[in-house]
C-alpha cells in the first residue's frame, strides 16, 4: 500500500510572532518546512510528499520543492486553510479528488453518515486505499526511526499517533484552582506524524463537517477527529522522541539548534 506524507505548513505562527511564517524561518541553513520535507524524502517507506503552504506562498514553494532536484518525492504543493484542520481538509481533497468533501456530505443525516463511516473503515484494507502521514512543519527534527515505525504500524492499524510519556504531573484547572490530577502513567504528550488510512481520515472529517457543534469544540489534531467521530477505530500509539520538539516560540529555535549540534 502506498504511503503519502503530508507536510502541514499552512499556518501563520501567530504565537511565534514576526511577519514571516515560522515554518519559513531557518534552522541550520534550512527552513523548518524543508527539514520536515527532507526527512520524508529520505524515508524508504514513504512514496510521495504533499506540501501544504499558507495562502499566497505555494508558488515559491513549488519553485523550491518541484523545480529543484533536491526533493524528488514531492509531487504537489497546495494552498492550505485558515486552521490546521482546514489545511488537513485541503490535503484530503487533493489526495482524493473524486471523493472530496462536498456540500452533500456536510448535510447528510448523522446516523446514515455513521453507518457509512463504519463501512468505510471496514474497507480500509482494500488495495485501492492509501496510507497518509500528517506532519507539522513546525517539528523539524523528525527522525527516520519514528517514520519507519509509523509506516510499520499502518500495516496493521488504521489510525496511529506519535506520543511520549509525560514526565510532568498534569493537573486540571479552573479559575486558577486545581480541579483534578490524572495519573501521570496514563498520560502522554502527542507529537506528529499522525497516520491514517485515507478512507478513514476522509470519513472522520465528513462526520466532523456534518456536526453543527464542531465549531464550538474544535479538535486540535487529526487523531482527535478520528477519536471523536469514529470511536470504533482504535488509535494506536507509536513511541515518539524528546528531540521531536515543536517550534512554537523564537526561543525554541535555539533549543533545536542545540539538539542538532549534539547530533
Amino acid at each position: 500500500m502506498r504511503t503519502v506524507a503530508v507536510v502541514l505548513a499552512g499556518g501563520t505562527g501567530q504565537r511565534f510572532g514576526g511577519e514571516l511564517p515560522k515554518q519559513l524561518h531557518e534552522l541550520a541553513g534550512r527552513t523548518l518546512v524543508e527539514h520536515s520535507v527532507a526527512a520524508f524524502d529520505q524515508a524508504p517507506g514513504v512514496d510521495s510528499i504533499l506540501v501544504v503552504m499558507p495562502a499566497g506562498l505555494p508558488a515559491p514553494a513549488r519553485e523550491r520543492f518541484l523545480a529543484a532536484a533536491g526533493y524528488p518525492k514531492v509531487t504537489r504543493v497546495i494552498e492550505g486553510g485558515v486552521t490546521r484542520t482546514d489545511s488537513t481538509r485541503c490535503a484530503i481533497a487533493a489526495l482524493s479528488p473524486a471523493e472530496a468533501v462536498d456540500t452533500q456530505a456536510r448535510t447528510q443525516d448523522q446516523a446514515q453518515a455513521g453507518a457509512q463511516a463504519r463501512d468505510q473503515a471496514a474497507q480500509a484494507h482494500d488495495d485501492g486505499d492509501t496510507n497518509v502521514l500528517f506532519h507539522d512543519a513546525a517539528r523539524p527534527l523528525l527522525d527516520q526511526r519514528i517514520i519507519a515505525d509509523c509506516v510499520a504500524a499502518l500495516a496493521t492499524d488504521q489510525a496511529i499517533g506519535v506520543a511520549v510519556p509525560s514526565s510532568d504531573t498534569i493537573v486540571e484547572v479552573s479559575d486558577g484552582l486545581v480541579t483534578g490530577m490524572p495519573r501521570r502513567d496514563a498520560l502522554a504528550r502527542c507529537q506528529t506524524p499522525q497516520g491514517f488510512r485515507l478512507s478513514v481520515i476522509r470519513q472522520a472529517y465528513r462526520l466532523a463537517d456534518a456536526d453543527p457543534d464542531f465549531g464550538q469544540r474544535p479538535a486540535t489534531d487529526d487523531c482527535g477527529i478520528v477519536h471523536r467521530y469514529l470511536p470504533a477505530v482504535p488509535v494506536r500509539l507509536v513511541r515518539g522522541s524528546e528531540r521531536n520538539i515543536k517550534i512554537t516560540y523564537p526561543g525554541d529555535l535555539d533549543v533545536a539548534e542545540a539538539l542538532l549540534r549534539r547530533g
